[in-house]
């Protein structure tokens, strides 16, 4: 491995000169790289003798763009038979939203700040994109990450780029505290507050009132409600088993993992307006619950526009435009928090592990990761002054 002056004439005659850094990769293979400074040169070479040393190395001339490698991605989690929603959600973040940012950077070069960049302009848009350069949700720019960070891992997997995952790398800086709280979940703006949900079940109309309910009281996912059927609740002792959902396709299926596949206790005052709506449901093929008037699987924006908003209309629970201020998934994130606030604040005070499992996720992280801060503290000057006094006597 070497850093040599190198000098040359263009096509036009013009003389030139820059510094080439030379070295073999891991496998062998030589590779050169210009550069205008030395310093320049020097710094690569040393970073570049600690990768193959350790065997991560890829050189710039190998490496895919990310253009390519999201292909390549996209192509396993199709021939894997991923669910065909989940599929076209990750071409929408593909597409709408990698790719023209930094589809055509090099896996190679990409680096933990430049996902931070890439990560600001979804967050505050990019006027060069065009349609596209409009600023990105909070939780939209989360699964946009993921997709990303998955799509590097995948390359790395497959032997296409070696060397640490910047996608991850950065969310390890989150979780070591660099970034904690900035898009944490709030009771008020993401999660409607116990007088917001007090107020929406005081007015809501009896007609709408059944699958909010669930939705509030049994955190069910949207595609668990609109594929919920009659033989999976039971009326006499109280329950409701999770065995299918519908997409957005309205296709029926499995569970979103094996742990969505779970049993939820049912309140008795909803237990009693599920026994009323039984009654009067409309008939569907599939003995649906919440099925569409005619008796198919409901849309999700059917539910949003024709029953959640008008109820949060209704309610006068809006934002500062008056316009609804919840969407459906509030409605589980409601949930969660009751199955975590203290029974003296109207809460089920449950263990971490009961509420993993009661919401169906598939790790107990992303619980934590989620809903972690909602858990009550108690005094920590207190405890830790009464632990020092009987550690010491």
């Amino acid at each position: 491995m070497s850093v040599r002056k190198r000098r040359w004439k263009t096509k036009e005659g013009e003389e030139r000169e820059g510094w080439l850094a030379d070295y073999r990769d891991q496998g062998g293979k030589r590779h050169q790289k210009l550069f205008a400074r030395k310093k320049d040169a020097d710094a690569f070479l040393a970073q570049a003798k600690v990768e193959v040393r350790a065997g991560v190395h890829t050189s710039e001339s190998q490496s895919p763009t990310v253009a390519q490698a999201a292909a390549l991605w996209l192509s396993d989690r199709e021939a894997n038979g991923l669910e065909r929603a989940t599929l076209a959600q990750y071409r929408q973040h593909v597409d709408l939203h990698i790719n023209p940012v930094i589809g055509c950077v090099k896996l190679s070069k990409l680096t933990t700040p430049m996902v931070v960049d890439f990560r600001e302009v979804l967050r505050s848009g990019d006027a060069t994109l065009g349609p596209l350069g409009h600023p990105r949700s909070p939780a939209l720019i989360r699964k946009i990450l993921t997709s990303l960070g998955s799509l590097l891992a995948h390359a790395k997997e497959s032997g296409k780029v070696f060397g640490a995952n910047p996608v991850r790398e950065l969310a390890r800086a989150r979780r070591a505290g660099e970034e904690r709280g900035r898009d944490r979940l709030e009771i008020g703006r993401d999660i409607p507050s116990r007088d917001e949900i007090k107020r929406l079940l005081e007015l809501i109309p009896s007609d709408q009132e059944p699958i909010l309910l669930v939705a509030i009281f049994c955190g069910l996912r949207a595609s668990e409600l609109r594929g919920l059927r009659w033989s999976d609740i039971d009326l006499k002792f109280g329950e409701i088993h999770i065995r299918q959902r519908a997409d957005r396709y309205c296709k029926i299926g499995p569970p979103k993992s094996k742990a969505g596949n779970r049993k939820i206790p049912v309140p008795p005052g909803v237990l009693k307006r599920l026994k009323a709506w039984k009654l009067v449901c409309p008939i569907s093929a599939g003995t649906l619950v919440f099925p569409s008037p005619s008796g198919l699987v409901q849309h999700h924006s059917n539910i949003v526009r024709h029953i959640l908003n008008p109820a949060l209309m209704t309610a006068a629970i809006v934002n500062g435009d008056g316009a609804p201020k919840y969407g459906l998934h509030s409605l589980r994130h409601f949930f969660a928090s009751w199955l975590i606030n203290r029974t003296r604040d109207g809460g089920r005070e449950m263990p971490l592990k009961a509420v993993q499992v009661l919401m169906g996720h598939s790790s107990i992280t992303i619980t934590a990761d989620r809903y972690g801060h909602l858990f009550p503290r108690g005094d920590d000057a207190a405890e830790l002054a009464d632990a020092e006094r009987k550690l010491l006597g």
